[in-house]
């Protein structure tokens, strides 16, 4: 397998740190990119990441051929661009990613959350970027990981298979293709509408924190999230919104795969309720709950997973009211207005689109006339 792909991973948090060590020692000559210089200084100082992982997973030192918070600098070799940030951040990584994009990149983001990919294009076309890239969206990301001190990144697990999208769709075999060599587990996601829509995050993040809000902030954190806070009551609330988000997308004509489905084919695991399905996840063991409720399963996962899937419900005739229960606690715990800094549909350019023009540019990349 080829390992001359030069790869930037653009974020060093959780996520980012993982991925970039893995691709590292993997054989890739890496860049790591972060907007804030003080947050990679010591990796920058020490030259890599000490990756540890579980049985049989990648470990070791990674050696970075790269560290900066130049967004050209990042982006100037750069073959495949991975996008690993919170979805709250995709605008801005948009905008200044917009005057240093060329021809032939293939920009990934790990993941897309719900539209991020539609988001992102049409920030990259109001900031005149012209740049034949090829851009896609995962569906969630790869690895379940954790950031352990400044140069430290731990794996707990990687999925099994992820889907992925190209926008248009047209394009997603080509970056299948390209990204084969270091990750098989990506798979065939159809379009960015299934892979956002698959998005199991917006069911099981907000749902779970709220839900258990009272726990974090007397424990600041200390119970395992996925092992003992998902209760069976806690369990019947995440039912009815993983129904909602089936009916959104069969109301856009796609089947969506059900939490126990994604359970199944992401990590292998079953059960007969999300609750048993949840609790044989060997993954999910030793993960802990957020230690407050000022976390990205919150400011992130409401307004870029949760709002959208709404807003597209409420455009096409489902009744949502499970999302908008959640989003509104949301609204109320942090004090702000989620619907209005969330991903609604004018943010994307498509508010007065029908289902089948929405598809068409999803699938083809045809704008309809007039409304952009």
């Amino acid at each position: 397998m080829s390992r001359d792909r030069r790869y930037t991973v653009v974020g060093a948090g959780h996520g980012g740190k993982a991925m970039a060590a893995h691709l590292a020692l993997m054989g890739f000559p890496l860049t790591l990119y972060n907007r804030t210089p003080q947050n990679v200084a010591a990796i920058k100082t020490r030259g890599g990441i000490d990756l540890k992982s579980y049985e049989g997973g990648p470990r070791g030192f990674a050696e970075l051929a790269l560290v900066t918070s130049d967004m050209g600098e990042a982006l100037e070799q750069a073959e495949i661009v991975m996008v690993v940030v919170p979805s709250t951040a995709h605008a801005d990584i948009a905008r200044k990613a917009a005057p240093h994009l060329r021809d032939g990149q293939i920009v990934v983001l790990n993941p897309g959350r719900t539209g991020g990919a539609m988001e992102f294009s049409k920030i990259l076309g109001d900031h005149a970027c012209s740049a034949d890239i090829a851009l896609a969206e995962a569906e969630t990301f790869i690895y379940a990981s954790r950031s352990e001190g400044p140069t430290e990144s731990r794996i707990f697990r990687m999925k099994d298979a992820v889907t992925l999208a190209a926008l248009p769709a047209t394009r997603t075999e080509k970056v299948l293709e390209a990204l084969k060599s270091a990750y098989p587990q990506f798979i065939d996601g159809v379009n960015v509408l299934h892979t956002g829509l698959n998005n199991m995050g917006a069911v099981f993040h907000p749902a779970l924190t709220l839900l258990n809000a009272g726990r974090i902030e007397s424990t600041t954190g200390e119970f395992q999230f996925y092992i003992e806070g998902v209760t069976p009551a806690v369990g019947r609330v995440l039912d009815v919104l993983d129904r909602e988000r089936v009916t959104v997308a069969a109301a856009l004509g796609i089947r969506a795969r059900t939490g126990l489905e994604w359970l199944r084919m992401a990590y292998d695991t079953t059960g007969e309720n999300l609750v048993e399905a949840i609790h044989n996840q060997p993954g999910y063991r030793g993960i802990m709950a957020p230690r407050t409720l000022r976390h990205r399963y919150l400011f992130e996962d409401v307004p870029m997973s949760l709002v959208p899937m709404a807003a597209l419900g409420k455009r096409y005739g489902v009744s949502v009211r499970g999302m908008d229960s959640i989003v509104r606690l949301a609204c109320f715990i942090h004090r702000t207005d989620y619907w209005r800094r969330g991903r609604t549909l004018d943010k994307w350019g498509i508010e007065r689109w029908s289902v089948g023009e929405l598809t068409r540019y999803v699938n083809e990349g045809v704008v309809p006339r007039g409304t952009r």
